[in-house]
């Protein structure tokens, strides 16, 4: 019986083998009836979306790959000329993304985010519920800035150290009989109680104390041996306090990395793709929108100010919830984990060594990080100040809609490849041997480090969304949604935001943002709302994967290191869902309000002409439905 399951299972793996052929086979195969049965534009790219979809939600084949299919599906459809299609792979969006990598690769080169993450480290202190916060804040900084998965790889290993260090102070202080832990309370015939094991009396009971209870045991002392039996006891109880406190912490610091690591992608537009693939999506819509209203291209008031404004409360008050949460959850609040007690223990001043011996580690601060550090300054300064709100910015100086948030991207990642590295060694301050010039990045080093597969799943995203918005299909969707409107907005979007962050824990959230944002655009327009307000919101919601491994890279990093299983993930990441779409709900509709007036549907959306140009689409689906 054995040996035929393990023929079966044999059988399984090597049909799996093969999934990379079956699935795509199958995708492109089994919808075919849609292309052949009509000749509707919005039909031929609902088979396109159809089959990337399946493609993604598999992964069959690498996500970039599927992104790269509507460069020859849409022609050959008839959807899109490759013009057309092609010209959304490179655009303006993706050089802000782009130019925002080349800056993260520089940061990561020079090694400037370890030294922030360690500064920050060492400032917060060593006690768990402070060492969590201080594993949480670096890596939300950082990940605003550069890609997720970068800072918590770059986290993850002070983890481990961490948890090491502790697990063998943990054993130090029950060989010393650390009192603030479970201990031994000899009581001796002199009636004078001590934490000493009876020298110099009988020992005549021994109270056995932890955090809730206090056990009484008579002492035979004609009976050594089972003296010995009821200190072994205690031993073995004191050693699996031990190792739960220690199981506890590990959790609860991998678990802060990778919270932190997907809550600091909302803050930024570029730190998450689901947030550029919503801006390209609704300046796209805008300017067809303004152009078909009064031929002016119209501006979606979306930029890197007015984004930052919105969803760095958001993002923060996640963070700082999604702390408390596990420190309830996972650390219990237990008495070993107390934030502010004064006095040190044995584990506290070794996790203090830990973090100094890496900061000593790093050596002083050289000319390359400083340099580095000014110039991601900058880039910020010119990214908030650019077109800030009620203010004039920088921006004005020059011609109106000539400079985006890419321009000051690229100009400050071009710079990174003039500026030298360290101070020129020229005439005679050169050394034999010595490089006269080194730039900050070299053009291999970054090629090696972007990644560029991001990029391609953008532009794929980009082009079917451009497509699903031109050829109807999105339309389609909108009007077939209409029942919703009935709804008050608030429900809407607390709804739309729990389903977006319920399929993004199995499904890519670049292609969760690529297949929604055009269907919210016309679902908000037939609702008569804002299209921002639905489509902020499924963006935003993309990033709330807490529950599985494979929702974020962040979430696999951590769990691969085996301090989590898959029950701890679920168990904390549920709350952890529900609290952060709340948080959503509640900054969307008051702050968010406030900068983007949600209330007021822009005039060009008002004026656009509903007509029924996929009524074939619609009879079609209908019919095979029934």
């Amino acid at each position: 019986m054995p040996n035929a399951r393990a023929k079966v299972w044999g059988i399984v793996k090597d049909i799996l083998s093969f999934r990379s052929i079956i699935l795509p086979i199958l995708a492109t195969l089994l919808p075919l009836s849609m292309v052949l049965n009509s000749e509707s534009k919005a039909t031929r790219c609902g088979y396109t979306m159809i089959v990337m979809a399946v493609l993604w939600l598999t992964e069959a084949l690498p996500i970039p790959v599927t992104a790269l299919l509507p460069i020859f599906m849409l022609p050959m459809l008839g959807v899109s000329t490759a013009k057309e299609v092609s010209s959304s792979y490179v655009t303006d969006t993706s050089m802000l993304f782009l130019g925002g990598l080349i800056v993260a690769v520089a940061v990561e080169e020079w090694k400037l985010h370890v030294r922030i993450a360690l500064t920050i480290l060492r400032f917060v202190g060593s006690q768990p519920n402070l060492l969590m916060l201080g594993l949480m804040l670096p890596t939300w900084f950082l990940s605003m800035w550069i890609s997720n998965t970068a800072a918590a790889a770059m986290m993850i290993p002070i983890v481990a150290a961490v948890t090491s260090q502790v697990k063998s102070a943990s054993k130090a202080d029950f060989a010393a009989d650390n009192p603030d832990d479970m201990y031994l309370l000899a009581t001796k015939s002199d009636g004078i109680s001590d934490i000493q094991k009876g020298e110099g009396a009988i020992l005549t009971s021994i109270t056995l104390k932890s955090d809730d209870k206090e056990q009484e045991i008579k002492v035979n002392d004609n009976c050594p041996s089972r003296n010995e039996n009821i200190m072994e006891s205690n031993r073995a109880k004191k050693t699996t306090s031990t190792d739960d406190h220690t199981s506890r912490l590990s959790k609860a610091l991998a678990l802060s990395i990778a919270y932190a690591a997907n809550t600091g992608g909302i803050a930024t537009l570029t730190g998450s793709p689901p947030n550029l693939v919503f801006k390209a999506v609704v300046d796209d819509a805008f300017a067809t929108a303004g152009k078909a209203y009064d031929g002016v291209e119209w501006s979606s008031g979306i930029n890197f100010t007015s984004w930052l404004l919105f969803a760095l409360p958001i993002s923060f008050l996640t963070l700082i919830l999604g702390w408390l949460w596990l420190d309830l959850f996972v650390l219990r609040c237990s008495k070993s984990c107390e934030c502010f007690r004064k006095e040190k223990s044995a584990i506290d001043l070794q996790v203090r060594e830990i973090i100094a011996k890496e900061f000593r580690d790093l050596g002083r601060i050289t000319f390359a990080e400083c340099l580095v550090g000014v110039m991601f300054a900058c880039l910020a300064i010119l990214w908030i100040f650019r077109e800030p709100p009620n203010i004039s910015g920088w921006g004005n100086l020059f011609k109106d809609r000539f400079i985006t948030d890419s321009t000051p991207a690229m100009l400050i990642a071009v710079s990174l490849f003039i500026l030298p590295a360290k101070m020129p060694a020229v005439f005679c301050t050169r050394k034999p041997g010595e490089n006269r010039y080194t730039p900050l990045l070299s053009w291999e080093k970054t090629v090696q480090k972007v990644p560029w597969g991001v990029i391609v799943l953008l532009g794929g995203g980009f082009a079917l969304a451009k497509a699903s918005t031109r050829s109807g299909l999105s339309k389609w969707f909108g009007d077939s949604l209409d029942f919703l409107s009935v709804y008050s907005p608030f429900l809407l979007c607390l709804v739309v935001s729990l389903i977006v962050a319920a399929v993004t824990e199995v499904t890519s959230n670049t292609a969760t943002a690529t297949l929604l944002m055009p269907i919210l655009q016309e679902l908000s327009i037939t609702a008569g709302l804002n299209p921002l307000y639905l489509m902020m919101a499924a963006a935003v919601a993309c990033s709330f994967a807490f529950m599985l491994p494979v929702a974020t890279p962040p979430s696999a990093i951590v769990f691969s290191h085996g301090f989590l299983t898959i029950p701890d993930m679920a168990s904390a990441g549920l709350m952890m869902n529900i609290i952060s779409v709340f948080v959503l709900t509640f900054g969307i509709n008051t702050w968010g309000k406030l900068l983007f007036d949600f209330d007021n549907i822009p005039v060009i959306f008002q004026e656009i002409e509903r007509n029924d140009t996929l009524s074939p689409m619609a009879q079609m689906l209908n019919s095979s439905l029934v």
